[in-house]
């Protein structure tokens, strides 16, 4: 909870004790469709992550991810998070992603240049409290990334597969939440 908290921002006391409540919600945004929960699974069948396309609405849906500190530094984020693109454009036929990002937390802006997105506006203290942060986005159409200047946006990605956790293979970049 620390280790999240300090980047991206405490659920507070409350939120941990009603999760049951929180979890009920949760279910109920994934089955109206206007949130996508995944998890990250590694090859044992540990959760070691979460990534989400969250508020999803005319085409377009905020990326959120945590991956477990222990797992950090090691690519899964970003290949969790280029999955995730991918899966917002076949799966739920979205055009634009966008995220939000304290300005402190170098590693998740490292995640979403790496997958194409754009810095482009400061975030106002009620987006993020507390932490100055800006916006990020990206279409999610290969050929308009093509035409925005990005490389390595011709087509898709050489492999599907996530780095592992566990050493061995691959591991299983998601699980449908519900």
């Amino acid at each position: 909870r620390a280790y999240f908290a300090a980047t991206i921002g405490d659920r507070g006391d409350d939120f941990f004790a009603h999760f049951e409540d929180s979890w009920t919600t949760v279910l109920a945004l994934h089955d109206a469709g206007t949130c996508r929960f995944h998890l990250l699974l590694s090859d044992t069948g540990e959760v070691a992550g979460r990534f989400n396309l969250l508020e999803v609405e005319h085409g377009t849906a905020n990326v959120g991810y945590r991956l477990a500190q222990h797992l950090t530094g090691r690519g899964l984020a970003t290949a969790a998070t280029k999955d995730l693109c991918e899966r917002a454009r076949d799966e739920y036929a979205l055009h634009t992603l966008n995220a939000l990002v304290a300005d402190t937390n170098r590693a998740s802006q490292r995640v979403l240049t790496k997958n194409h997105f754009t810095r482009h506006r400061p975030a106002t203290a009620q987006e993020l409290p507390g932490k100055p942060a800006h916006w990020y986005s990206r279409p999610t159409d290969y050929a308009e990334l093509s035409r925005s200047g990005h490389r390595e946006a011709e087509g898709p990605p050489k492999s599907q597969q996530c780095p592992s956790i566990d050493g061995d293979a691959t591991t299983e970049i998601y699980t449908d939440v519900v």
